[in-house]
């Protein structure tokens, strides 16, 4: 059995690495749209989902794991924003705000696991220099929210509560929970 991250995610890469597992990086190709009809936090399991099962119908014997990740600021889910306007228009919602990061994974083996984790993420009051200064950095166009907390974004990060690696858009924590509950990671390596 090979491990597969259903991923395209440098970040969740970088992550996974901690592991100190073999896997291979397959890109799941699926819309993702959210199922509005489902409660926030099952759309988001309900789409790490979709892009493992994208991976696992073709990979029947291999253990595939896939996340997503959300912003949620006042009512509003923030995405990846696709222009220098959105990014900008983001930025602005989450200066001075605390909001919610959504990330859910999927795990799918012999069994299926799907489980979601939620951090708080405090911004600092931004002025409109600071917006400008940090979207033409390029960082925030291919990250939930358009901001990278591992990146200059973390200057304007004052506090948080919860798993940084959840913000990161992948909560280890998560996944070595379950890969050790399935045997196939043992911390004696």
């Amino acid at each position: 059995m090979k491990i597969i991250l259903a991923s395209a995610s440098p970040r969740r890469r970088e992550i996974m690495d901690k592991l100190n597992l073999s896997y291979r990086v397959i890109v799941p190709n699926i819309d993702e749209t959210l199922n509005e009809e489902l409660p926030l936090e099952k759309q988001i399991e309900d789409l790490a989902y979709r892009k493992a099962m994208a991976i696992k119908k073709n990979r029947r014997d291999d253990l595939v794991i896939a996340a997503d990740t959300v912003v949620v600021v006042n009512h509003h889910i923030l995405g990846k924003p696709h222009s220098l306007s959105e990014a900008r228009k983001m930025m602005k919602m989450l200066s001075g705000k605390t909001h919610k990061v959504i990330t859910s994974i999927a795990i799918l083996g012999q069994e299926e696991y799907v489980d979601h984790d939620v951090a708080y993420v405090t911004f600092s009051k931004l002025n409109d220099q600071e917006i400008e200064d940090y979207i033409q950095t390029r960082e925030p166009y291919d990250k939930a929210g358009g901001y990278a907390i591992q990146g200059w974004a973390s200057v304007f990060i004052p506090r948080m509560k919860g798993s940084y690696y959840t913000v990161m858009g992948f909560p280890l924590h998560l996944v070595y929970n379950k890969l050790r509950e399935l045997g196939l990671y043992d911390h004696q390596q």
